[in-house]
């Protein structure tokens, strides 16, 4: 051909395409080179399984052989069967997923890929860590494809995905077994700390000194559950608490209200603060000396450290968060939830509201120790109570839990409001005490000390517990004629088995303890 060389060499053409960063094709973080060195380990180390059995599942197994004969590994190790070539070779022909694992040739193949066992644990942690970026990538992408759909549910959206994070963060948190040195160490020195506060209390003080004797304050990073059936005074009680831990103790306190608006506790707050009437808060309605004194002491709230969020319908994931950020940012030593039932764990499968629950309290056990602090969660009771006769059958026990078998596992102590007048039973049949006006407060578990239970004053027009020996207008209590020697106004054997008592036949309209 003219103008071309009989000998000159065609240069190929070569086409370049050039690929964004965004349109390369990835692959999944993986490290199957550490998969067969590990699998090689456990078949030729005695003892070896032992030492990664906490860090590996078969699901962290990139490779679909490697994760076959790692199962066949852990079947063996779980009935203390030796793990070697031959042995796993005879579980995965027994399973019936020898052909699938690649048969003995690639077991050997394993074997010798093995130099040396002696970072076995190290290389194991690799595995578990690359597993765990998967799931956080496959989380994100089936997120990422709900956002896009326009039907979604944003809000719900948000709490699969914080509890996604969650799953992915409870399986991959590990704490390795620590020598019991630096355990004395941290004992001597909280030992320390609490010899020099005054007193006995060494943990948070409820404001109650006969309950602070048994408990010695709140401790951390307890979780502790205040039951009672409604009408009890649950959230007064808290709230009760909360004023003195916040407003006269200055200790950073904060409230999670699933049931109130944060306005209607505050109002609640007020009429403990400034012992006002919740009739005249909501008209507005007030003598003289009512403004004056809540001119004078709400200006004792402001400024205090108590820290409010009521979000209705509060999962699990979102407290997790919201509590992290207020111990971080404001330092909040202790929490209160009200209450533990209206609580969700949306985003979570599960089978049963009693296996909802159980992951509830799950999480704040796991929450009350991951941030220290000591965590308090109001919680309901169950009928059984209302059904059962007589003065000793009303006061609750740990069975009247709802959905007890978790609450009741999970919590450290356990705690019971119980107010016999509610059930107009008015005086105590085996010591005489007048029990108008009161409140006992029960300790039914305490896994650090003892179980006992001591009486408070109720007052129920200001929605206020305080001391039994403090200061209160006789006037308060129920117009019930006190009994004379040897008789009781006790009368709770004559109900009629009723959730709700009805009105005595001095006309008392018991109404007025609905809190």
């Amino acid at each position: 051909m003219a103008g071309t060389s009989r000998n000159s060499k065609r240069t190929p053409q070569t086409t370049i395409i050039k690929v964004g960063a965004n349109e390369m094709g990835k692959l999944p973080p993986q490290a199957q080179e550490l998969e067969d060195s590990v699998l090689g380990a456990l078949m030729i180390e005695k003892d070896a399984y032992g030492s990664v059995a906490d860090l590996l599942r078969p699901e962290v197994f990139y490779k679909d052989q490697n994760r076959l004969v790692f199962e066949a590994i852990r079947a063996l190790a779980a009935k203390d069967e030796p793990i070697d070539i031959l042995s796993v070779g005879e579980k995965l022909k027994s399973q019936g997923t020898l052909d699938k694992a690649g048969g003995v040739v690639y077991l050997a193949e394993l074997t010798r890929r093995i130099a040396s066992t002696a970072h076995l644990r190290y290389h194991a942690q690799i595995i578990a860590q690359k597993a765990t970026a998967r799931d956080l990538i496959a989380m994100a992408a089936q997120i990422e494809e709900k956002a896009f759909d326009e039907t979604q549910d944003i809000d719900e959206l948000m709490q699969e995905a914080e509890a996604g994070i969650f799953e992915i963060t409870q399986r991959s948190q590990k704490r390795d077994v620590t020598q019991i040195d630096p355990v004395i160490e941290e004992a001597f020195k909280r030992m320390e700390k609490a010899a020099k506060n005054t007193g006995s209390i060494s943990g948070i003080p409820s404001g109650f000194n006969a309950l602070d004797k048994i408990t010695s304050g709140w401790q951390s990073p307890d979780l502790i559950i205040i039951a009672a059936r409604p009408a009890m005074g649950k959230t007064a009680f808290v709230l009760s608490m909360a004023k003195h831990m916040a407003v006269d103790r200055q200790i950073p306190t904060a409230i999670f209200s699933l049931e109130m608006s944060n306005v209607q506790l505050v109002n609640r707050l007020i009429m403990n603060v400034c012992e006002l009437e919740g009739d005249k808060i909501k008209t507005g309605k007030m003598s003289k000396e009512d403004s004056k004194r809540l001119n004078t002491k709400i200006n004792i709230m402001k400024g205090k450290p108590l820290y409010m969020d009521d979000t209705p319908s509060l999962s699990i994931y979102e407290l997790r968060s919201k509590a992290r950020k207020l111990v971080h940012e404001h330092g909040v030593r202790i929490i209160i939830i009200d209450y533990l039932q209206l609580m969700n764990a949306q985003g979570s499968s599960f089978g049963s509201r009693e296996q909802e629950v159980s992951i509830i309290s799950r999480g704040l056990k796991g929450l009350a120790k991951e941030l220290d602090i000591p965590i308090i969660a109001l919680s309901q009771l169950n009928r059984g109570v209302e059904s059962r006769q007589g003065v000793e059958g009303k006061t609750p026990q740990l069975s009247d839990l709802r959905e007890s078998g978790a609450i009741e596992q999970d919590a450290d102590m356990v705690c019971f409001i119980h107010r016999p007048e509610y059930y107009r039973i008015y005086n105590d049949d085996k010591t005489g005490k007048d029990l108008r006006g009161l409140a006992q407060i029960i300790v039914a578990k305490h896994r650090n000390g003892a179980t006992d239970s001591i009486w408070l004053r109720f007052r129920n027009k200001f929605a206020k517990f305080q001391n039994e020996d403090e200061a209160f207008d006789p006037d308060e209590l129920p117009n019930v004629a006190p009994p004379s020697t040897g008789e009781s106004v006790s009368i709770a054997s004559s109900m009629n088995n009723g959730a709700t008592p009805p009105a005595n036949s001095l006309g008392e309209d018991l109404s007025q303890y609905q809190l």
